[in-house]
């Protein structure tokens, strides 16, 4: 059941509001200052009315001066010790110098003295130039034979032919024999500063002027030198690379001997003259080959009517030039006698200059050598050595290896023995 709403006369009035109470008035004039400081300010600090009391009296000087010292202060009599640093590490040792071959030279060398001859011509020399007159008069007649077909200039061709040999001693002639014919070569920067001052030493000894010859090199692993024409002096890779400076010394010396003997230029000249006479024999040789192989197709017949045709020959020459051409055949084994004259004379060149003990090294190095080579030739041959013949060993241009080392005797004993 709903109550009744009340009427509006029935509600209850609110309550009425207060009223705002009136703001407080504001002054209309400002405060008034303070016409006095605070108290603690009221009195001000009281100053002292008298100045104060200086000392009437000056204060006493003093009546002694001052006791200064009478000598100089002692200096330190012992000198300061430097400061102690700690001590540097011992180096460590040098490496042995290495040991130097007991054959080895010193090259360096001051003055040289040179000697007013420098060349001569020994005996050896003029027996290879009478040697081979033999073999210049048969040179000279095949010359003349082959002028025939010159007709008038016939004589040209011969004077022309016995002016060469002065080529022998033509500087760019022997630059082509030592190239061509001797296969040298020229040294390298590299090998010419380890040649020229052993060079350089040789031909300070000996008094010779060394710039008048050429140094020339073989590529060759066999110890051997030469010496040819008039001024070329050449030597094997091996002896240059191979030996110590004082052996190779002795091997340049003993081609020096070459040269200031008159060996090389000798027998350079002997063999240019001779030269037309071995060609020509080469051609009868040869030719006289080829018909014996013709002759041989007519049996007996054909090789004995040869056999007359070339002794008839022989012995029309040999009654036209009284026997001379007889003389040929112990040409070669003489050259060989006088060549193995001309080595033994340019080892004691060497040994002079004081390379003996050098050279008889070298001597054995060689003998060595041809030792292995006899036994190559001895396996090549199912071991059974290969003997020299009697006829081989006269036509040899080099003397034995005993012979040398006997010869070189007198200057390897002690001085005084």
């Amino acid at each position: 059941m709903t109550q009744p709403q009340p009427r509006p006369q029935d509600r209850p009035e609110p309550p009425a509001r207060p009223h705002p109470e009136p703001a407080p008035p504001y002054p209309h004039t400002a405060p008034p200052y303070p016409q006095s400081t605070p108290s603690q300010q009221a009195t001000a600090a009281a100053y002292p009315h008298t100045a104060p009391q200086y000392p009437q009296t000056a204060p006493q000087d003093p009546q002694t001066a001052p006791q200064y010292p009478q000598a100089a202060p002692a200096y330190p009599q012992a000198a300061p010790i430097p400061p102690q640093y700690p001590a540097a590490p011992a180096p460590e040792p040098l490496p042995p110098a290495p040991a130097q071959h007991p054959h080895h030279i010193d090259t360096d060398r001051g003055r040289v003295f040179l000697s007013a001859e420098q060349r001569r011509t020994d005996a050896t020399a003029v027996g290879n130039l009478l040697l081979h007159v033999p073999n210049f008069l048969c040179s000279l007649f095949v010359v003349a034979l082959v002028s025939l077909f010159f007709g008038g200039l016939g004589i040209v061709v011969i004077l022309a032919w016995l002016a060469s040999g002065a080529l022998v001693f033509h500087r760019p002639t022997e630059s082509a024999l030592a190239r061509h014919v001797l296969r040298l070569r020229y040294p390298t920067p590299q090998e010419r500063a380890k040649l020229e001052p052993v060079w350089r030493e040789v031909t300070a000894r000996a008094g010779i002027e060394g710039r008048n010859y050429e140094l020339w090199v073989e590529d060759s692993d066999a110890l051997n030198a030469v010496a040819a024409a008039g001024h070329i002096v050449g030597v094997t890779r091996f002896a240059m690379n191979g030996l110590p400076n004082g052996e190779l010394a002795a091997v340049m010396a003993h081609e020096l001997g070459h040269h200031v003997g008159g060996h090389a230029w000798s027998s350079l000249l002997g063999y240019w003259y001779a030269l037309p006479g071995r060609v020509a024999w080469r051609v009868l040789k040869a030719s006289f080959g080829f018909m014996f192989k013709v002759s041989r197709a007519f049996g007996c017949f054909g090789v004995g009517f040869l056999v007359l045709f070339a002794g008839g020959i022989a012995l029309a020459t040999i009654t036209s030039f009284f026997g001379l051409p007889l003389l040929i055949l112990a040409v070669p084994y003489a050259l060989a006698a006088v060549g193995r004259r001309a080595e033994l004379r340019a080892d004691e060149h060497a040994a002079g200059l004081g390379f003996a003990p050098m050279l008889a090294a070298v001597l054995d190095k060689l003998h060595q050598q041809e030792q292995w080579q006899q036994a190559q030739q001895a396996a090549q041959n199912g071991g059974r050595p290969v003997e020299e013949s009697a006829l081989a060993r006269l036509l040899s241009s080099h003397p034995d290896h005993y012979t040398r080392l006997h010869h070189l005797q007198p200057y390897l004993r002690p001085q005084g023995q």
